[in-house]
């Protein structure tokens, strides 16, 4: 049976699986700088590589975009890829709203997972100054990341919480892909992406202002209490105080 999605309060949710760029923290500039160096030493246009840089490993990227290469010569790219781009946090910063989802939630019921190595996921968040997650799932803990379900069932499987009772979170096609496949309801954040471009629908579109689904939706869907200054209205959320 499919999962029922986040619709008029009716799904009860036991944890929320996010997303980390383009959705908890704005990265994109810094992503974009690694692929066109990788895009200028391997002699390729940057458009081979950029509808593929935002939700996939950089090394199944490589192995689908540049299959000729010896595989060792692609395991390094992919590392320099990752190295670049965990020293390059000057402007990373958190995507609007991000700080207030994850302080209304509690610790145990959300996880941060992405196709990043470790190195790269805790660079970017302390430079976006949020907080470390318990649970955090990255390229290093599965064989095989993005679309593939495995990094999502693994952090469900790490906050003993039911698949179909988390909440994806995420910001390209290749995450929203993982999500569905993994039989969870997914939000689509429109931050990487200004229009949606994939095989797979988006359950629901949403502005890139994450405080407005961080909070108030889930709010609405009982995964986060309610806060100070926030209410929730039938088409969408809006603040009960001035800005």
């Amino acid at each position: 049976m499919r999962p029922q999605g986040p619709r008029h309060g009716s799904w009860q949710g036991a944890a929320v699986l996010i997303d980390l760029d383009g959705t908890l923290v704005d990265s994109g500039p810094s992503v974009v700088r690694a692929w066109r160096w990788l895009a200028e030493q391997t002699s390729r246009p940057f458009e081979l590589f950029e509808p593929y840089i935002h939700g996939v490993p950089a090394d199944q990227v490589l192995a689908e975009l540049l299959p000729d290469l010896p595989a060792s010569e692609r395991a390094a790219y992919a590392a320099e890829l990752l190295a670049r781009q965990a020293e390059d946090t000057f402007d990373v910063v958190p995507v609007a709203g991000a700080a207030s989802l994850l302080d209304g939630l509690a610790m145990n019921r959300w996880a941060i997972v992405t196709s990043g190595d470790h190195r790269l996921a805790t660079s970017r968040i302390a430079a976006a100054g949020l907080p470390r997650a318990r649970v955090l799932i990255t390229a290093d803990d599965v064989a095989i990341g993005k679309p593939d379900p495995a990094p999502y069932l693994l952090a469900a499987a790490r906050l003993s919480a039911d698949p179909a009772a988390c909440l994806v979170l995420e910001d390209a096609p290749a995450g929203v892909a993982a999500g569905r496949a993994a039989g969870m309801p997914v939000l689509g954040v429109l931050t990487s992406m200004s229009t949606w471009q994939g095989p797979v629908k988006w359950s629901r579109v949403c502005e890139s202002r994450l405080v407005f689904i961080g909070v108030c939706r889930l709010q609405r869907i009982g995964l986060v209490p309610d806060s100070p200054g926030m209410s929730a209205g039938d088409g969408g959320c809006t603040r009960s105080s001035s800005h």
